[in-house]
């Protein structure tokens, strides 16, 4: 048996339904803890789901701290959760066997401020857990890297596109391909990805402010996060450009979102590390043009598959030449495509 380890979160039921229907579902089982209302998932034989209360999360850990023991892999999908990080701790020798999918946030929870004591325990606890964790699954080696840097995890590096997030629709592609571009359209800009701090929206909307009197439209997605800083990013951006500011508070299908990203033609993100790649790889794949801070993993990434993006540092409101759009989408449709996803699960799960 496979053991699949989840928080509940927007990647993880159309994950559960993409290898229910590409490998042995009685060779899987997902043991999930969350609001099943939030993200709704279909029962199924092979689906444990507790709601985060009290005695949801107490049967929860007491069936992970059986099943662990029984998996001959075990998938941890990110390492947020304290208590697991805790539990996983209790039990060193089932590491060898965990595979750690990276998420980013769970990996640059290093680069944080702990000044509290239960932080620095949390943080020592991280360190002893992912050091001895057996597989570091990414397609990102840049974050490999800064695991192996700041914790000393010495796990077997397994690429993976990890989820279909990170998967382009190809009726995406073609729609880019049809659309008209007219002289006098307005140059259509999203900026960050949510309501997260780490955007750092104002930085960049301070910098499109050189621009607000040219023909532009803006467009934050502000749908999860912090709803107090979204507040704070709605006030700067309604007082600084006006009718030209747009934002986006609540959740939408995902083909809703996407027909928004493929009527951009400029999105940035200022995240200072490695944040927004599924954004970022279907904007891609539509031929938009991306600026992404210097310095962050998903950078070098991009660039060593011969993929062409803009350093914030540089913005000028200038979009890539058509020739450069085209060849991202050529390389992204071919990394990024369920086909490869299907390949790097097939070699975690058989190898």
């Amino acid at each position: 048996m496979i053991l699949h380890i989840a928080n509940l979160d927007k990647f993880i039921p159309p994950f559960i339904k993409f290898v229910n229907e590409n490998f042995d579902g009685k060779g899987h089982l997902f043991c999930v803890l969350g609001n099943n209302k939030k993200y709704p998932i279909p029962q199924q034989n092979n689906l444990k789901i507790s709601k985060p209360t009290l005695i949801g999360a107490v049967r929860h850990y007491a069936r992970v701290f059986r099943d662990i023991q029984r998996a001959e892999k075990v998938i941890l999908h990110g390492l947020f959760d304290v208590r697991l990080i805790i539990l996983l701790s209790l039990m060193p020798w089932v590491l060898k066997k965990c595979y750690w999918v990276i998420w980013g946030g769970d990996l640059y929870f290093y680069q944080k401020p702990k000044l509290r004591k239960r932080d620095k325990l949390k943080e020592a606890l991280r360190a002893f857990v992912i050091r001895r964790m057996g597989y570091l699954v990414t397609y990102i080696p840049g974050d490999v890297a800064l695991a192996r840097e700041w914790y000393g995890a010495k796990g077997e590096y397994k690429e993976c596109i990890m989820y279909l997030s990170n998967i382009v629709d190809e009726k995406f592609i073609a729609n880019e391909s049809e659309r008209k571009e007219l002289a006098n359209e307005a140059i259509n800009i999203i900026v960050g990805n949510s309501a997260d701090p780490s955007n750092n929206h104002i930085e960049t909307l301070t910098k499109l402010a050189n621009y607000k009197d040219d023909d532009i439209r803006l467009l934050v997605p502000l749908s999860y996060g912090d709803k107090e800083y979204a507040q704070k990013v709605i006030s700067y951006g309604t007082n600084e450009f006006g009718d030209k500011f747009h934002y986006l508070t609540d959740f939408m299908p995902l083909d809703d979102y996407h027909q928004i990203l493929c009527s951009a033609d400029i999105a940035i993100f200022n995240h200072k590390r490695q944040q927004a790649m599924g954004n970022t790889i279907n904007l891609l794949g539509m031929g938009k043009t991306v600026y992404i801070r210097k310095g962050v993993s998903q950078v070098e990434f991009l660039e060593s598959l011969g993929i062409k993006i803009r350093k914030l540092d540089d913005f000028d409101l200038i979009c890539l030449p058509p020739e450069s759009k085209k060849n991202n989408q050529k390389i992204v449709q071919q990394f990024f495509s369920e086909k490869q996803l299907r390949r790097h699960w097939t070699n975690i799960f058989e190898g």
